[in-house]
């Protein structure tokens, strides 16, 4: 048996304790009911609103000059989003008042603007950038 088949039957054995495991966690749970609607819930928001979204922009990006800082401007948005939302979408006071001393849905707002207001910037000076070595190498 090679290496990567070795490493790959490890990896699947990983991969089935592990659902093994949260099979055994879903049904520890006091309404395991609740967790499986949660579960069925993410499935069709990520299946049927980001994966879609996702694959759009990537077609609308795909053949853009400076696709590379886009896409890093995405994933920055997108990492920062991933970790607000539980935040903003938690019903109710937050059980520690500290957590959410300031309104997290500006904020976000704000952090997203930076983001691609830094990118927008960045690509502004590259294409400035190339522009002017263009006229430099025609001067010459």
């Amino acid at each position: 048996m090679s290496p990567s088949q070795v490493l790959r039957y490890a990896v699947g054995g990983l991969g089935v304790g592990l659902i093994g495991l949260g099979a055994w966690l879903v049904t520890a749970e006091p309404a395991p009911g609740v967790v499986l609607v949660w579960l069925a819930g993410a499935l069709v928001v990520h299946d049927g609103v980001l994966a879609p979204l996702v694959l759009t922009v990537g077609l609308l990006i795909a053949r853009r000059p400076g696709r590379g800082l886009w896409r890093g401007a995405l994933v920055i948005a997108g990492s920062v989003v991933l970790v607000t939302l539980p935040l903003l979408l938690r019903p109710g006071p937050p059980p520690n008042p500290s957590a959410l001393p300031l309104p997290y849905g500006r904020n976000l707002a704000i952090v997203l603007a930076a983001v691609a207001t830094g990118a927008g910037l960045l690509h502004l000076a590259r294409l400035w950038r190339r522009r002017s070595q263009r006229r430099v190498g025609t001067e010459g």
